[in-house]
């Protein structure tokens, strides 16, 4: 036994070179930080951006929710990819734009990137809150008429509280899409965890080893965010579990199953 695990060891560390992905690790953790930049800005702002989209999609009026439905539309018909591209790389075609203060940030990787993003994840996280808006019981809402309550007040005690509680386990999806996606700013030369790893790779010609490492690092973050989105949903809808009553504990009966919120489905990619 003492000496099948030496032998066992030599054969692992001939396949994976340890050394390289512990010489690798600051370098990996300079181009992380960029990616989780990259996807809080992304989603911060997406967020701000969708709420309002959101509550005028649901509005019923043609003439707010036609144009919105457009940029959903395209920007949930075509991959990220081709929307990095197209700012990137198409919009120095128009030489007006290159005469304007504006190409000062089009020229940077890093705003193109940031800007297909934004857009991205705004358009899904509109449809998502859209939905969600739609699925709030429509009984709560003529309550909330009949209490007197003005459009702005329903939907700042009512709606949006409401639609939050069912938004999340899609939201949650969307988090992990971005962070996911963010491998792609790599190809507009930006020097995320996707980026660094692929100039190590370039190297040392150590593709497994590195993104192994790299594949780690995004499974243990995918957790992490699925963790917490549990744990924030759980202490937002706790008040709505049944709880036992002090009769049906004195009797030692189980209490009724929980009525299970209703969640709308997640958007197909």
């Amino acid at each position: 036994m003492d000496t099948q695990a030496p032998d066992l060891w030599q054969r692992i560390n001939a396949v994976f070179d340890f050394d390289l992905i512990w010489r690798s690790l600051p370098a990996l953790f300079d181009g992380l930080l960029l990616t989780i930049e990259l996807v809080a800005i992304s989603l911060v702002i997406g967020l701000i951006i969708a709420v309002p989209l959101a509550i005028m999609r649901a509005s019923g009026k043609t003439w707010l929710s036609a144009p919105i439905y457009a940029y959903t539309y395209f920007f949930r018909g075509t991959p990220l990819l081709v929307q990095i591209f197209l700012i990137y790389y198409g919009l120095g075609q128009f030489h007006w734009i290159k005469t304007t203060i504006l190409w000062d940030f089009f020229r940077e990787g890093y705003w193109c990137c940031l800007l297909a993003f934004v857009l991205n994840t705004a358009a899904y996280v509109t449809e998502i809150f859209r939905g969600a808006i739609q699925a709030v019981p429509h009984g709560e809402v003529e309550a909330a008429k009949a209490c007197g309550m003005s459009w702005g007040l329903r939907y700042r005690r009512i709606i949006l509280p409401r639609a939050l509680q069912l938004v999340l386990p899609a939201y949650s999806n969307e988090v992990i899409f971005m962070l996911q996606a963010s491998s792609l700013a790599s190809v507009v030369t930006l020097m995320d965890l996707t980026g660094v790893a692929r100039v190590i790779i370039a190297r040392t010609f150590a593709p497994y080893e590195i993104f192994i490492t790299i594949a780690i690092i995004y499974l243990a973050i995918t957790y992490l965010i699925a963790w917490g989105f549990r744990r924030f949903e759980w202490r937002l809808t706790h008040h709505l579990r049944d709880r036992p009553t002090v009769s049906a504990i004195r009797r030692g009966e189980a209490a009724e199953p929980a009525v299970e919120i209703p969640t709308p489905t997640p958007l197909n990619r």
